[in-house]
């Protein structure tokens, strides 16, 4: 779904970045290292709409999370982003570590946003 509304964007004329969390995190590492980091940040800042996929299927490192709290901090009120996750929202806080910064990046998302539940108890593939 979170795909279906990135090309519908795309059509509409904006820029569209879709990611899994697993490979942003990956990047923005990568570009800790290279010292491209700033630059990095700022690519995912500029598009209209950013699509994470795979939302905290896994728990996150302290690096990590803070992270994830620069990227959406430079998004935040400014451009969309969709989150695509497995995981009900009230599960977000613990996966991202349950203190202060699982509050300032759930703060960012949590009070602006739009839930779509998909229920049932298969796969979507299966469907």
């Amino acid at each position: 779904m979170g795909c279906a509304l990135g090309v519908e964007a795309c059509n509409s004329g904006l820029k569209v970045k879709y990611i899994r969390l697993p490979d942003l995190l990956s990047e923005l590492e990568l570009s800790r290292i290279q010292g491209t980091y700033k630059n990095k940040i700022k690519q995912y800042e500029k598009c209209d709409l950013l699509i994470l996929d795979e939302w905290l299927l896994v728990n996150t490192s302290n690096i990590e999370q803070q992270d994830i709290l620069e990227v959406l901090e430079k998004r935040y009120r400014i451009h969309s982003t969709i989150l695509c996750s497995q995981f009900d929202v009230g599960g977000w806080h613990s996966k991202l570590g349950g203190g202060a910064l699982a509050d300032a990046i759930l703060d960012r998302i949590v009070p602006k946003s739009h839930t779509i539940k998909i229920l049932g108890d298969k796969s979507m593939r299966s469907r």
